[in-house]
């Protein structure tokens, strides 16, 4: 009963930690005002991202993209959460982590296109001139969960004797 009820909790704390920190953001930080926490490395700034991942199809028409954008997210947090209840043998606990983490994440982004139109990012990371696109803690957590299912497969691939190869 708890490693069924466990990833939901988890994909609950994502989502709720999730949206109190873009609400913090918007409260207390300006719309493309950036604060500078480590100089030359990590910056806070309130950027509201229309599109997807690396503002990918921000362009776009708006209600073609809302409509594009919330049914992909709805058919992905579906899919995961039946991957989490879905009969069967027991999945490894990484397996499990993994999915509650992209499960929260894909949540927490969700909420905010459907309520809002667009997903606050804060998070900048750069070197230099080189900025890694602003993300937020939903994000982090889908990159999070998505690293343990492809360690998870690289583990279960080596366990039964599969050749890995690592470029």
């Amino acid at each position: 009963m708890l490693d069924r009820v466990l990833p939901f909790v988890v994909s609950t704390a994502i989502l709720v930690l999730d949206q109190i920190t873009k609400n913090l953001i918007k409260a207390h930080v300006s719309a493309w005002q950036t604060l500078i926490v480590i100089p030359g490395f990590f910056n806070i700034v309130h950027a509201e991202n229309p599109g997807m991942a690396f503002s990918l199809l921000a362009d776009a028409s708006g209600l073609w993209r809302n409509v594009l954008l919330i049914g992909l997210a709805v058919c992905v947090t579906g899919f995961v959460a039946f991957l989490l209840v879905r009969p069967g043998p027991t999945q490894h606990w990484l397996v499990r982590l993994g999915l509650a983490l992209v499960l929260g994440g894909a949540l927490g982004n969700l909420y905010d296109r459907a309520v809002h139109g667009t997903v606050t990012d804060f998070l900048e990371i750069y070197a230099g001139t080189h900025f890694f696109p602003a993300f937020n803690v939903a994000d982090s957590a889908i990159s999070v969960g998505a690293a343990l299912l492809i360690l998870d497969i690289w583990r279960t691939r080596e366990r039964s004797g599969q050749v890995v190869n690592v470029p």
